[in-house]
């Protein structure tokens, strides 16, 4: 009886916060070889490879020697004010790299996913479709939406996952990331001013690694899918679930406006109402014979994950062998 081989999934931008959760999740699964430029991360089981997506000899030698069955794009500059305030460097990173990733998965046949998110629509008060032209009012919305387009009309096989709000520990504790600070600050019972002025779903990073698994065990190809929440909420009403499922003093919490920097370009600068960005996500559920949970469900997800628990938790859907609680 012979032993089927695992699949070789690279991740480029491994020590990204969603590219190191991915590594961490997909190790259990498959052979992942990650690459980094200036945070070279250790993950036991995973070799790791530096690589500067700037340059396009590097990128094409990771693919060229891995040969992977999956490339998945994790890299580039994901900050909407850095974006804002570097547009050449966000336009390189989030878009060149990829356009050199893309190239090199075709010509050393290896799929290439994208994950790209809910800021390549404006946020208007309406429910954004995979059909939806994007319009995005960010530099870094501007560069997803510029990789989707690319990715779309190069690749022959590709998958992007148009995401909500992701939250999650990362691997970089010099940088603590947005929900690493909401954790840490509440822990330290110090009063915290949450947005709550934009409005989407939110899903633990570890929701997204299923349902990539579930992607690429059916061998699912060159599709775009919605992934969120079912329901959506601002940072300040997130934080208050969080506070709740962890049993935090909510009144820690203060409503806030936090700035990003909208295009002049695009007519909204003045914009004063807040957005919303509902996305709709049947297309996702119907293909995988899922239902997508509500921000609670997620959070009750993350609690059992960070406390050592079984992942799967209790059963509530489940889609091809994967539980979602």
């Amino acid at each position: 009886m012979t032993t089927k081989t695992p699949k070789t999934i690279l991740i480029i931008g491994i020590s990204s916060f969603v590219g190191a959760n991915l590594a961490e999740y997909f190790k259990n699964h498959y052979r992942v070889i990650g690459t980094y430029c200036n945070n070279p991360v250790k993950i036991p089981g995973i070799l790791t490879m530096k690589c500067d997506v700037l340059n396009s000899d590097e990128i094409q030698f990771a693919i060229y020697k891995t040969r992977p069955d999956i490339t998945i794009y994790a890299a580039g500059l994901s900050s909407i004010i850095d974006c804002h305030e570097n547009e050449h460097l966000a336009e390189a990173l989030n878009t060149s790299g990829l356009f050199s990733a893309t190239d090199f998965c075709m010509r050393y046949k290896s799929q290439i996913i994208y994950l790209s998110s809910f800021n390549v629509f404006s946020g208007d008060e309406k429910t954004y479709l995979e059909m939806d032209i994007p319009d995005p009012n960010t530099v870094y919305g501007k560069t997803q939406a510029s990789g989707e387009f690319y990715v779309q009309k190069t690749s022959l096989n590709y998958l992007i996952f148009r995401t909500c709000r992701l939250y999650g520990r990362g691997m970089d504790f010099k940088k603590r990331n947005w929900f690493e600070l909401i954790e840490k600050r509440l822990k330290l019972n110090i009063n915290t001013a949450c947005d709550d002025y934009i409005k989407t779903g939110f899903l633990d990073i570890y929701f997204l690694a299923a349902l990539l698994h579930m992607c690429i065990e059916k061998g699912v190809l060159n599709r775009l899918f919605h992934v969120s929440s079912s329901d959506m909420g601002s940072i300040y009403e997130f934080a208050k679930k969080y506070s709740n499922e962890f049993g935090f003093a909510e009144q820690l919490l203060a409503r806030s406006k936090w700035e990003i920097p909208i295009l002049s370009d695009t007519g909204l600068g003045d914009k004063k109402e807040k957005m919303a960005y509902k996305m709709d996500v049947t297309n996702l559920e119907g293909f995988l014979n899922i239902e997508m949970p509500s921000i609670e469900d997620s959070l009750k997800f993350t609690h059992k994950r960070f406390n050592g628990a079984e992942e799967k938790g209790s059963k509530k859907n489940k889609g091809d062998g994967i539980i979602f609680i």
